[in-house]
Protein backbone atom coordinates (compact mmCIF):
# COMPACT_ATOMS: atom_id res chain seq x y z
CA UNK A 1 0.00 0.00 0.00
CA UNK A 2 1.11 3.58 -0.76
CA UNK A 3 2.71 4.95 2.31
CA UNK A 4 1.43 9.06 2.93
CA UNK A 5 3.60 11.23 4.35
CA UNK A 6 2.75 14.70 6.24
CA UNK A 7 5.68 17.00 4.84
CA UNK A 8 4.65 20.18 6.23
CA UNK A 9 2.20 21.68 8.83
CA UNK A 10 1.49 25.02 9.68
CA UNK A 11 -1.03 27.07 12.25
CA UNK A 12 -2.02 30.44 13.29
CA UNK A 13 -2.13 31.90 16.36
CA UNK A 14 -5.81 31.45 17.48
CA UNK A 15 -7.63 34.51 19.04
CA UNK A 16 -9.48 37.12 18.10
CA UNK A 17 -8.75 38.68 15.17
CA UNK A 18 -11.07 41.28 13.87
CA UNK A 19 -9.16 42.92 11.59
CA UNK A 20 -7.39 40.62 9.70
CA UNK A 21 -9.40 38.97 6.61
CA UNK A 22 -9.56 34.84 5.52
CA UNK A 23 -7.13 35.71 2.32
CA UNK A 24 -4.64 37.28 5.85
CA UNK A 25 -5.18 34.14 7.78
CA UNK A 26 -5.53 31.22 4.58
CA UNK A 27 -1.83 33.23 2.96
CA UNK A 28 -0.06 32.78 6.53
CA UNK A 29 -1.24 29.45 7.21
CA UNK A 30 -0.20 28.63 3.61
CA UNK A 31 3.19 30.54 3.38
CA UNK A 32 3.99 28.74 6.80
CA UNK A 33 3.28 25.23 5.51
CA UNK A 34 5.92 26.10 2.52
CA UNK A 35 8.20 27.09 4.79
CA UNK A 36 7.43 24.04 7.23
CA UNK A 37 8.01 21.89 4.01
CA UNK A 38 11.27 23.50 3.19
CA UNK A 39 9.57 25.18 0.16
CA UNK A 40 10.61 28.32 -1.59
CA UNK A 41 7.17 29.53 -3.31
CA UNK A 42 9.10 28.76 -6.98
CA UNK A 43 8.74 25.09 -5.39
CA UNK A 44 5.23 25.29 -5.16
CA UNK A 45 4.41 23.70 -8.44
CA UNK A 46 4.90 20.59 -6.75
CA UNK A 47 1.61 20.70 -5.16
CA UNK A 48 -1.25 18.84 -7.28
CA UNK A 49 -4.32 19.72 -5.44
CA UNK A 50 -5.54 21.44 -2.94
CA UNK A 51 -8.78 20.86 -0.30
CA UNK A 52 -9.71 24.25 1.38
CA UNK A 53 -12.03 23.78 4.72
CA UNK A 54 -14.22 26.88 6.35
CA UNK A 55 -17.75 26.84 7.19
CA UNK A 56 -18.62 31.03 8.04
CA UNK A 57 -17.32 32.44 5.28
CA UNK A 58 -20.79 32.76 3.71
CA UNK A 59 -22.13 34.78 6.44
CA UNK A 60 -19.83 37.17 5.19
CA UNK A 61 -21.16 37.10 1.63
CA UNK A 62 -18.86 34.59 -0.20
CA UNK A 63 -21.25 31.13 -0.08
CA UNK A 64 -19.20 29.00 -3.00
CA UNK A 65 -15.46 29.06 -4.09
CA UNK A 66 -14.20 29.99 -1.05
CA UNK A 67 -11.15 28.72 -1.65
CA UNK A 68 -10.48 29.97 -4.75
CA UNK A 69 -11.34 33.19 -3.55
CA UNK A 70 -8.65 33.00 -0.76
CA UNK A 71 -5.81 31.75 -2.60
CA UNK A 72 -6.50 34.56 -5.80
CA UNK A 73 -3.81 36.83 -4.86
CA UNK A 74 -1.23 34.25 -4.03
CA UNK A 75 -1.91 32.74 -7.62
CA UNK A 76 -1.36 36.47 -9.01
CA UNK A 77 1.70 36.95 -6.97
CA UNK A 78 2.91 33.69 -8.25
CA UNK A 79 2.63 32.09 -4.55
CA UNK A 80 0.47 29.16 -5.70
CA UNK A 81 0.54 27.44 -8.65
CA UNK A 82 -2.00 28.65 -11.36
CA UNK A 83 -4.76 25.52 -12.61
CA UNK A 84 -4.27 23.73 -9.50
CA UNK A 85 -7.93 22.31 -8.63
CA UNK A 86 -9.44 23.66 -5.15
CA UNK A 87 -12.06 21.46 -3.61
CA UNK A 88 -13.82 23.50 -1.15
CA UNK A 89 -15.38 21.19 2.05
CA UNK A 90 -17.54 21.64 5.34
CA UNK A 91 -18.57 19.29 7.99
CA UNK A 92 -18.59 21.47 11.03
CA UNK A 93 -15.92 21.30 13.49
CA UNK A 94 -14.93 18.34 12.02
CA UNK A 95 -14.27 20.62 8.38
CA UNK A 96 -10.38 20.66 8.35
CA UNK A 97 -10.31 16.63 8.91
CA UNK A 98 -12.15 16.40 6.17
CA UNK A 99 -9.96 18.50 3.93
CA UNK A 100 -7.06 16.41 5.24
CA UNK A 101 -8.72 12.76 4.71
CA UNK A 102 -9.30 14.15 1.15
CA UNK A 103 -5.32 15.18 0.49
CA UNK A 104 -4.62 11.96 2.22
CA UNK A 105 -7.03 9.96 -0.11
CA UNK A 106 -5.42 12.31 -3.03
CA UNK A 107 -2.23 10.50 -2.33
CA UNK A 108 -3.40 7.07 -1.53
CA UNK A 109 -5.45 6.92 -4.86
CA UNK A 110 -2.24 8.22 -6.72
CA UNK A 111 -3.87 11.29 -8.24
CA UNK A 112 -1.40 13.28 -7.14
CA UNK A 113 1.79 12.95 -5.56
CA UNK A 114 1.57 16.35 -3.62
CA UNK A 115 -1.52 17.67 -2.30
CA UNK A 116 -2.28 20.69 0.08
CA UNK A 117 -5.27 20.34 2.83
CA UNK A 118 -6.22 24.07 4.90
CA UNK A 119 -8.83 25.42 7.27
CA UNK A 120 -9.61 29.00 7.39
CA UNK A 121 -12.19 30.17 10.05
CA UNK A 122 -13.35 33.59 11.48
CA UNK A 123 -15.68 33.31 14.37
CA UNK A 124 -14.96 37.03 15.78
CA UNK A 125 -17.74 39.43 14.08
CA UNK A 126 -17.65 42.72 16.03
CA UNK A 127 -19.29 44.69 13.27
CA UNK A 128 -22.41 42.17 12.74
CA UNK A 129 -22.54 39.54 15.55
CA UNK A 130 -25.24 37.54 14.16
CA UNK A 131 -23.39 36.34 12.41
CA UNK A 132 -21.49 33.82 15.00
CA UNK A 133 -24.70 31.85 15.76
CA UNK A 134 -25.83 31.76 12.40
CA UNK A 135 -22.90 29.92 11.48
CA UNK A 136 -23.13 28.01 14.07
CA UNK A 137 -26.63 27.09 13.43
CA UNK A 138 -25.81 25.26 9.91
CA UNK A 139 -24.68 22.54 12.25
CA UNK A 140 -27.71 21.08 13.21
CA UNK A 141 -30.91 20.10 11.41
CA UNK A 142 -32.62 23.08 10.16
CA UNK A 143 -34.95 21.59 7.88
CA UNK A 144 -36.89 19.52 10.62
CA UNK A 145 -35.71 21.12 14.19
CA UNK A 146 -38.87 19.21 15.78
CA UNK A 147 -36.97 16.54 15.61
CA UNK A 148 -34.25 17.52 17.65
CA UNK A 149 -36.42 18.85 19.95
CA UNK A 150 -38.52 15.95 20.52
CA UNK A 151 -35.41 13.74 20.77
CA UNK A 152 -33.67 16.06 23.23
CA UNK A 153 -36.75 16.26 25.58
CA UNK A 154 -36.75 12.49 25.93
CA UNK A 155 -33.18 12.56 26.20
CA UNK A 156 -33.82 14.72 29.29
CA UNK A 157 -35.76 12.83 31.29
CA UNK A 158 -33.26 10.20 31.16
CA UNK A 159 -30.37 12.04 31.82
CA UNK A 160 -31.72 13.86 34.66
CA UNK A 161 -31.24 17.32 33.32
CA UNK A 162 -34.49 18.51 31.19
CA UNK A 163 -33.99 20.32 27.53
CA UNK A 164 -34.10 24.10 27.90
CA UNK A 165 -34.09 26.19 25.22
CA UNK A 166 -33.60 30.45 25.38
CA UNK A 167 -32.36 33.36 23.57
CA UNK A 168 -28.85 33.73 25.85
CA UNK A 169 -28.40 29.70 25.80
CA UNK A 170 -26.56 27.66 22.92
CA UNK A 171 -27.50 24.08 22.52
CA UNK A 172 -24.60 22.70 21.83
CA UNK A 173 -23.21 23.36 25.09
CA UNK A 174 -26.41 22.44 26.88
CA UNK A 175 -26.21 18.63 24.65
CA UNK A 176 -22.88 18.39 26.15
CA UNK A 177 -24.23 19.22 29.64
CA UNK A 178 -27.13 16.63 29.39
CA UNK A 179 -24.63 13.80 28.25
CA UNK A 180 -22.40 14.62 30.84
CA UNK A 181 -24.84 15.20 33.46
CA UNK A 182 -26.08 11.42 32.13
CA UNK A 183 -22.40 10.01 32.64
CA UNK A 184 -22.18 11.31 36.18
CA UNK A 185 -25.89 9.69 36.47
CA UNK A 186 -24.78 6.26 35.28
CA UNK A 187 -21.35 6.20 35.92
CA UNK A 188 -20.57 8.10 39.26
CA UNK A 189 -17.96 10.40 37.24
CA UNK A 190 -17.96 13.89 38.90
CA UNK A 191 -18.07 17.96 38.24
CA UNK A 192 -14.52 18.22 40.03
CA UNK A 193 -12.96 15.14 37.66
CA UNK A 194 -14.11 17.77 34.36
CA UNK A 195 -12.74 20.35 35.89
CA UNK A 196 -9.48 18.58 36.44
CA UNK A 197 -9.38 17.78 32.87
CA UNK A 198 -9.98 21.95 32.13
CA UNK A 199 -7.51 22.75 34.26
CA UNK A 200 -5.09 20.10 32.93
CA UNK A 201 -5.79 21.71 29.43
CA UNK A 202 -5.22 25.36 30.57
CA UNK A 203 -2.04 24.48 31.78
CA UNK A 204 -0.99 23.09 28.34
CA UNK A 205 -2.38 25.90 26.90
CA UNK A 206 -0.13 28.19 28.94
CA UNK A 207 2.66 27.01 27.57
CA UNK A 208 1.69 27.08 23.91
CA UNK A 209 2.52 30.27 22.14
CA UNK A 210 -0.19 29.68 19.41
CA UNK A 211 -3.07 29.51 22.11
CA UNK A 212 -6.05 32.05 22.41
CA UNK A 213 -6.15 31.82 26.18
CA UNK A 214 -2.51 31.31 27.51
CA UNK A 215 -3.38 31.55 31.49
CA UNK A 216 -3.75 28.56 33.82
CA UNK A 217 -6.32 28.28 36.24
CA UNK A 218 -6.86 25.44 39.50
CA UNK A 219 -9.22 23.38 39.58
CA UNK A 220 -11.62 25.17 42.04
CA UNK A 221 -10.99 28.62 39.59
CA UNK A 222 -12.72 25.97 37.10
CA UNK A 223 -15.47 25.25 39.32
CA UNK A 224 -15.94 28.86 40.08
CA UNK A 225 -15.90 30.40 36.61
CA UNK A 226 -19.69 31.23 35.49
CA UNK A 227 -22.22 28.72 34.81
CA UNK A 228 -22.65 28.15 31.20
CA UNK A 229 -24.97 25.10 31.42
CA UNK A 230 -25.12 22.71 34.59
CA UNK A 231 -22.39 20.91 34.75
CA UNK A 232 -20.18 22.80 32.40
CA UNK A 233 -18.66 26.15 33.51
CA UNK A 234 -17.03 28.93 31.26
CA UNK A 235 -13.71 27.26 32.03
CA UNK A 236 -14.80 23.99 30.81
CA UNK A 237 -15.98 25.37 27.31
CA UNK A 238 -14.08 26.78 23.85
CA UNK A 239 -14.26 29.62 23.09
CA UNK A 240 -14.49 31.83 20.17
CA UNK A 241 -11.89 32.36 17.71
CA UNK A 242 -9.86 33.17 14.34
CA UNK A 243 -7.42 31.16 12.55
CA UNK A 244 -6.15 28.82 10.00
CA UNK A 245 -3.74 25.91 10.39
CA UNK A 246 -2.45 23.56 6.75
CA UNK A 247 -1.07 20.58 6.23
CA UNK A 248 0.76 19.15 2.85
CA UNK A 249 1.19 15.46 2.42
CA UNK A 250 2.91 13.23 -0.12
CA UNK A 251 3.73 10.05 -1.69
CA UNK A 252 6.76 8.06 -0.78
CA UNK A 253 8.13 8.71 -4.53
CA UNK A 254 7.56 12.11 -3.68
CA UNK A 255 9.27 12.87 -0.83
CA UNK A 256 12.53 12.24 -2.02
CA UNK A 257 12.34 15.31 -4.17
CA UNK A 258 11.80 17.10 -0.84
CA UNK A 259 15.27 18.72 1.04
CA UNK A 260 16.66 16.31 3.24
CA UNK A 261 15.83 18.42 7.05
CA UNK A 262 12.17 18.42 5.43
CA UNK A 263 12.69 14.87 4.94
CA UNK A 264 14.02 14.23 8.53
CA UNK A 265 11.12 15.67 10.02
CA UNK A 266 8.42 13.56 8.10
CA UNK A 267 6.12 11.83 9.68
CA UNK A 268 3.71 8.95 8.40
CA UNK A 269 -0.02 8.81 7.95
CA UNK A 270 -0.77 5.79 9.11
CA UNK A 271 -4.42 5.81 8.57
CA UNK A 272 -7.24 8.35 8.07
CA UNK A 273 -10.30 7.33 8.71
CA UNK A 274 -14.33 8.78 9.13
CA UNK A 275 -17.50 7.97 10.44
CA UNK A 276 -20.73 9.19 10.36
CA UNK A 277 -23.46 10.02 13.23
CA UNK A 278 -27.37 9.21 13.89
CA UNK A 279 -29.37 9.66 16.75
CA UNK A 280 -28.20 6.99 19.05
CA UNK A 281 -29.18 6.32 22.07
CA UNK A 282 -27.67 7.12 25.54
CA UNK A 283 -26.39 4.17 26.36
CA UNK A 284 -25.19 3.55 22.60
CA UNK A 285 -21.21 3.85 21.96
CA UNK A 286 -20.96 7.26 19.78
CA UNK A 287 -19.72 7.79 16.17
CA UNK A 288 -16.14 7.93 17.18
CA UNK A 289 -15.92 4.49 18.80
CA UNK A 290 -16.36 3.55 15.12
CA UNK A 291 -13.83 5.74 13.51
CA UNK A 292 -11.15 4.92 16.04
CA UNK A 293 -12.18 1.11 15.62
CA UNK A 294 -11.46 1.91 11.61
CA UNK A 295 -8.24 3.78 12.21
CA UNK A 296 -6.80 1.22 14.85
CA UNK A 297 -7.58 -2.00 11.82
CA UNK A 298 -6.14 0.01 8.93
CA UNK A 299 -3.08 1.11 10.98
CA UNK A 300 -2.48 -2.40 12.33
CA UNK A 301 -2.53 -0.56 15.73
CA UNK A 302 -4.21 -1.01 19.29
CA UNK A 303 -5.18 1.66 21.74
CA UNK A 304 -2.44 0.33 23.84
CA UNK A 305 -0.08 1.83 21.28
CA UNK A 306 -0.70 5.19 21.34
CA UNK A 307 1.77 7.78 22.85
CA UNK A 308 -0.47 10.94 23.04
CA UNK A 309 -3.74 12.20 21.79
CA UNK A 310 -5.40 15.57 20.41
CA UNK A 311 -9.20 15.07 20.76
CA UNK A 312 -12.40 17.09 20.12
CA UNK A 313 -12.84 18.83 23.77
CA UNK A 314 -15.51 21.14 22.65
CA UNK A 315 -16.55 21.30 26.37
CA UNK A 316 -14.09 19.08 28.73
CA UNK A 317 -16.48 16.86 29.68
CA UNK A 318 -15.65 15.57 26.08
CA UNK A 319 -12.31 14.72 26.70
CA UNK A 320 -13.86 12.02 29.17
CA UNK A 321 -16.00 10.84 27.14
CA UNK A 322 -13.86 10.51 23.84
CA UNK A 323 -11.30 9.06 25.97
CA UNK A 324 -13.82 5.93 26.73
CA UNK A 325 -14.84 5.92 22.88
CA UNK A 326 -11.28 5.95 21.80
CA UNK A 327 -10.84 2.70 24.12
CA UNK A 328 -8.12 4.58 25.85
CA UNK A 329 -9.84 4.72 29.18
CA UNK A 330 -12.30 1.71 30.56
CA UNK A 331 -16.16 2.31 29.45
CA UNK A 332 -17.52 4.59 32.36
CA UNK A 333 -13.91 5.39 33.93
CA UNK A 334 -12.57 8.31 32.14
CA UNK A 335 -13.15 10.68 34.85
CA UNK A 336 -11.05 9.19 37.35
CA UNK A 337 -8.30 8.27 34.26
CA UNK A 338 -8.26 12.23 33.90
CA UNK A 339 -8.22 13.06 37.83
CA UNK A 340 -5.66 10.56 38.11
CA UNK A 341 -3.41 12.71 35.94
CA UNK A 342 -2.80 10.14 33.40
CA UNK A 343 -3.20 12.85 30.76
CA UNK A 344 -1.38 15.87 31.96
CA UNK A 345 2.32 16.36 30.57
CA UNK A 346 4.30 13.90 31.93
CA UNK A 347 1.21 11.47 32.18
CA UNK A 348 0.89 7.92 30.88
CA UNK A 349 -1.28 9.19 27.94
CA UNK A 350 -0.72 12.93 27.42
CA UNK A 351 -4.11 14.40 25.78
CA UNK A 352 -4.41 17.89 24.24
CA UNK A 353 -0.43 18.95 24.98
CA UNK A 354 -2.11 22.02 22.94
CA UNK A 355 -4.44 23.17 25.61
CA UNK A 356 -7.16 21.73 23.33
CA UNK A 357 -10.26 23.51 22.34
CA UNK A 358 -10.91 24.74 25.79
CA UNK A 359 -7.52 26.81 25.98
CA UNK A 360 -5.76 26.83 22.58
CA UNK A 361 -9.38 28.05 20.66
CA UNK A 362 -11.83 26.19 18.31
CA UNK A 363 -11.93 28.36 15.08
CA UNK A 364 -14.40 25.07 13.84
CA UNK A 365 -12.90 25.38 10.34
CA UNK A 366 -9.60 25.43 11.07
CA UNK A 367 -9.34 23.11 14.03
CA UNK A 368 -9.03 20.08 13.15
CA UNK A 369 -5.32 20.46 10.75
CA UNK A 370 -4.06 22.44 14.26
CA UNK A 371 -4.92 19.51 15.75
CA UNK A 372 -2.46 17.56 13.10
CA UNK A 373 0.10 20.49 13.63
CA UNK A 374 0.29 20.06 17.57
CA UNK A 375 0.61 16.27 16.74
CA UNK A 376 3.51 16.54 14.00
CA UNK A 377 5.03 18.37 16.61
CA UNK A 378 5.29 16.42 19.42
CA UNK A 379 5.98 13.17 17.14
CA UNK A 380 8.79 15.48 15.47
CA UNK A 381 9.97 16.67 19.52
CA UNK A 382 9.79 19.90 18.59
CA UNK A 383 7.01 21.16 20.92
CA UNK A 384 9.16 23.41 23.44
CA UNK A 385 8.10 23.42 27.02
CA UNK A 386 4.81 20.97 26.61
CA UNK A 387 6.84 18.15 24.50
CA UNK A 388 6.03 14.69 25.55
CA UNK A 389 9.09 12.14 26.08
CA UNK A 390 9.45 9.12 23.70
CA UNK A 391 6.12 10.40 21.52
CA UNK A 392 6.19 7.48 18.46
CA UNK A 393 2.48 7.46 17.45
CA UNK A 394 -0.03 10.18 18.01
CA UNK A 395 -4.05 9.74 17.38
CA UNK A 396 -6.06 12.68 16.57
CA UNK A 397 -9.97 12.53 16.81
CA UNK A 398 -12.22 15.53 15.68
CA UNK A 399 -16.31 15.51 15.46
CA UNK A 400 -18.17 18.34 13.75
CA UNK A 401 -21.87 19.33 12.98
CA UNK A 402 -24.88 17.59 15.78
CA UNK A 403 -26.95 14.83 15.52
CA UNK A 404 -28.54 13.96 18.60
CA UNK A 405 -25.97 12.95 20.92
CA UNK A 406 -23.73 12.35 18.15
CA UNK A 407 -21.98 14.75 16.20
CA UNK A 408 -22.83 14.31 12.46
CA UNK A 409 -19.25 13.15 11.44
CA UNK A 410 -15.78 12.25 13.16
CA UNK A 411 -12.96 11.83 11.96
CA UNK A 412 -9.93 9.71 13.68
CA UNK A 413 -6.04 10.13 12.56
CA UNK A 414 -3.37 8.00 12.75
CA UNK A 415 0.11 9.62 12.81
CA UNK A 416 3.79 8.26 13.38
CA UNK A 417 7.25 9.30 14.13
CA UNK A 418 9.05 8.27 10.43
CA UNK A 419 12.89 9.03 11.56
Amino acid sequence: MTTVYLIGTSCTPFGKHPQRSFADLAREAYLGVLADAGLASSDAAVIEQAWFGNCGMGQWGQGGIRGQVCFTPLVEEGLFPERVPMINVEGGCATASFAFHGAVKDVLSGQAQVSLAIGVEKLVSPDDPARVPAIFATAIDQLEPERWHSYYARAGEAAGKPFETAANRTVYMDTYAMQAAWHMKTHGTTQRQIATGAAKNHHHGSLNPLAQYRFELTVDEVLADREVSWPLTRAMCSPLGDGAAAALVCSEAALVHFPPAARSRAVKVRASELSGGKYRRLDEPGLSRIAAEKAYARAGLAPTDIDLVELHDATSFSEIYQLEMLRLAPEGRGGPFVESGATALGGRLPVNLSGGLVSKGHPIGATGLSMIYETCLQLRGEAGARQAKSAAIGLVENGGGVMGFDEAACAVHILEKDR
